[in-house]
């Protein structure tokens, strides 16, 4: 069994709108959500043992607040395609990890991230900013990841509960 944690990334600013969509950055409620969701996570009993996040600023300040706050002490692996190509980008990613990991974080945008785990579970569970959803796959390899995997939605924290 392989464990992938879906979040999608913190509020972000709309302050500046000569700030394209790829560079807006986290506004003060995000900067407040993403370490709260963060140990959240700490309390899992396998944390996260690979992150992979969209290389859109606000995505990548989500997950460097979320990898400390779980004391993470890998590197969170930036992924240029869970910006653009998503959700097909999860699945390329994913089915590249090694399988000693077991616990994946995947902090990403929607629509794609819902599409996921629609695609992966059946459930039709909006994802607001910063909610994570805990997928449970039964696969032993990320190698046999595919859109066809029967999973589980097992939890749904939004930072709001």
């Amino acid at each position: 069994m392989k464990t992938l944690l879906l979040m999608r990334h913190a509020k972000s600013s709309w302050k500046d709108d000569k700030v394209g969509d790829h560079e807006r950055p986290l506004n003060k409620r995000g900067l407040r959500d993403a370490p709260h969701m963060g140990r959240r996570l700490r309390g899992l009993p396998l944390p996260p043992q690979a992150i992979l996040a969209s290389t859109a600023v606000r995505a990548r300040a989500t997950a460097a607040a979320v990898a400390e706050a779980l004391a993470f002490e890998g590197e969170v692996k930036l992924i240029p395609g869970f910006y653009s190509e998503a959700p097909e980008a999860y699945f390329t990613a994913l089915r590249r990890l090694p399988a000693a990991v077991d616990v994946a974080l995947i902090i990403a945008h929607n629509p794609s991230l819902e599409e996921m785990l629609t695609t992966l579970t059946g459930e039709d569970e909006h994802m607001p900013t910063a909610a994570i959803a805990h997928v449970t796959l039964p696969i032993k390899s990320w190698a046999d990841l595919s859109p066809d995997t029967d999973a589980t939605l097992t939890e749904f924290w939004r930072p709001k509960e």
